[in-house]
């Protein structure tokens, strides 16, 4: 290598670690960024949120489950004497009141029945006139020695047999006569037929097992339901202030106005396996919107907490050491503040702790937040 070259290369590398020097300088010159200045750059561009304000009032505190429809009362129609089946004047499905008649069975025999004690009351009306008189004459005979003792006694028994008997005629009658009135079966509650079952023509039996309609009362009815036992005081309370009143509604009917309906029964005992007590209310059903059996939505009122502390439920998050709230502070960044969640209901929550009423609190955009981070609050006029 030549002397020019060398001086060349020589340059050259001096040049490369004088750059590098100084770059270095420039670099190990350079103050790390503390902690307060990486929050402040992060917060640089406020997060984007939405706020709520914590209020203070009264808030209703209920209980919600599943309920079934059904039916006080339920009567199966049967006959209560043989007979043939010669008129059923309803139709199938038809609402009926107490006393409508349902069926008729031919009573020709009934009647004739009945006219065959009453030829026998007359008979014996007749006989017993026979023997008052009989007794009369042996007794005016005994007085003048012409018939005995015997004879008079005879005549007097005579005479209460046939008593007894006119007694026992006027019973027949009323039975057959009873035998009458049972060929009308009548309805004995208000409610809805269901399908009949025996039709007219048909001979039945009386008592069968098998009915000839079932009728179900549907006005009132009755919602059967259950509730956690822990709930029992808060009910046993308003129960016995006569104010523990449900409401229900009908799944897939969300346009219906509820229907509001009065608990009148409390089971006596606590189901062990399921930790629950059985509830009653009745509904009146004007409508016969409720159907037995069918499901419904309860809602049931258990207490009112007069001062409770209430906010929205997404402004709740929880951590690892529980719940917590971002509080808006008046700087426009945010702080955690721990809450303990009350009651929940109706997307709000009643906390008994960690804020108070006018606290504004974040209820979207946490998933960017941290404690100090500054914000943007898109409901400000809200």
């Amino acid at each position: 290598m030549s002397n020019k070259s060398g001086t060349r290369a020589v340059l050259g590398l001096a040049l490369i670690a004088a750059v590098m020097a100084a770059g270095y300088v420039i670099y190990s010159n350079r103050t790390p960024a503390t902690g307060a200045e990486k929050v402040q750059m992060a917060s640089a561009a406020a997060a984007p949120v939405m706020i709520a304000s914590v209020v203070s009032g009264p808030f209703e505190v209920r209980g919600h489950t599943i309920g079934t429809v059904s039916i006080d009362a339920t009567v199966q129609i049967k006959s209560q004497v043989d007979g043939r089946i010669v008129e059923a004047p309803f139709s199938e499905g038809q609402m009926v009141h107490k006393g409508d008649l349902l069926f008729r069975l031919d009573p020709a025999l009934f009647e004739a029945q009945v006219k065959q004690a009453e030829a026998a009351l007359v008979r014996d009306q007749a006989n017993l006139a026979n023997a008052q008189a009989d007794l009369q004459r042996f007794t005016d005979l005994a007085k003048k020695g012409f018939a005995t003792a015997q004879q008079q006694e005879t005549a007097s028994a005579q005479t209460k047999v046939l008593s007894a008997a006119i007694v026992a005629d006027h019973a027949a009658i009323d039975i057959a006569k009873l035998q009458v009135s049972y060929t009308e079966i009548s309805s004995p509650l208000d409610g809805k037929t269901g399908k009949i079952l025996v039709r007219p023509g048909n001979l039945v039996k009386a008592n069968d097992t098998g009915a000839l309609v079932v009728i179900n009362q549907l006005q009132p009815i009755a919602v059967d339901f259950s509730l956690p036992q822990q709930d029992l005081p808060s009910l046993q309370k308003r129960m016995a202030r006569n104010k523990l009143l449900v409401t229900i509604t009908i799944p897939g009917d969300s346009n219906a106005t509820p229907l509001v309906g009065k608990v009148d029964f409390i089971n006596n005992a606590v189901d062990t396996t399921t930790g629950t007590i059985t509830l009653k209310a009745e509904f009146d059903n004007a409508d016969l919107k409720l159907v037995p059996g069918q499901l419904v939505n309860v809602n049931i009122l258990l207490q009112t907490i007069d001062e409770a502390l209430m906010m929205p439920k997404e402004a709740v998050n929880q951590g690892q050491n529980g719940q917590y709230v971002y509080r808006l502070m008046p700087d426009g960044t945010v702080s955690v503040a721990p809450v303990k969640v009350a009651y929940e209901d109706g997307g709000r929550v009643v906390v008994s702790d960690g804020v108070k009423a006018g606290d504004k609190v974040v209820t979207d955009g946490q998933l960017r937040l941290a404690p100090g981070v500054k914000v943007d609050v898109k409901n400000a006029g809200t």
